[in-house]
């Protein structure tokens, strides 16, 4: 599955992972939104949450926005595809690490790939990070029930046993 990332290039050169994804040729970077091609966005904002019925939606492409959080506001997701919002995760990354839902732009991609059934290329994805292989790990009871659901709403349901947990 190819990777593709919208980059604003609002944030920290040193820290961006999509930039990194780009060097290792792990995914390929825009600066104009129309040059995007159409597949499953990864959209905090989305209604319906990824889940592997998406994987015939998807075209084999995979689309992700790279921003500061603070940007990530719902009018910069206006590219063509099929929004999707991911499920719980906790970020492995050294800036958010155990913060949930606070993804880098590379773990979103990987954890897409994984719902999605393609563990093997989140692997891959992430191995130019040194803290690619904890992700994977810390996510990988959801990371696979996830794969296991058979569309978006079953997605919702485990999503809300981790979202019961967090609150406790």
């Amino acid at each position: 599955m190819e990777c593709h990332v919208y980059y604003e290039g609002d944030d920290d050169p040193e820290k961006c992972t999509a930039r990194r994804l780009e060097k290792f040729d792990r995914a390929t970077l825009y600066r104009n939104m129309a040059q995007v091609p159409y597949g499953v966005v990864l959209n905090p904002h989305a209604e319906r949450a990824l889940s592997p019925a998406d994987a015939g939606d998807s075209l084999g492409t995979l689309v992700a926005l790279d921003c500061s959080w603070e940007s990530a506001e719902e009018a910069s997701f206006r590219m063509n595809g099929v929004h999707r919002a991911l499920p719980f995760l906790v970020a492995a990354n050294p800036v958010n690490y155990g913060r949930p839902f606070r993804l880098t732009t590379a773990e979103a991609l990987a954890a897409a790939l994984c719902i999605l059934g393609d563990r093997e290329a989140a692997e891959d994805l992430l191995k130019p990070f040194r803290w690619g292989e904890t992700f994977l790990t810390l996510n990988e009871e959801p990371l696979r029930r996830y794969s296991e659901c058979a569309d978006s709403s079953e997605v919702v349901a485990v999503q809300e046993e981790y979202l019961v947990d967090e609150d406790a």
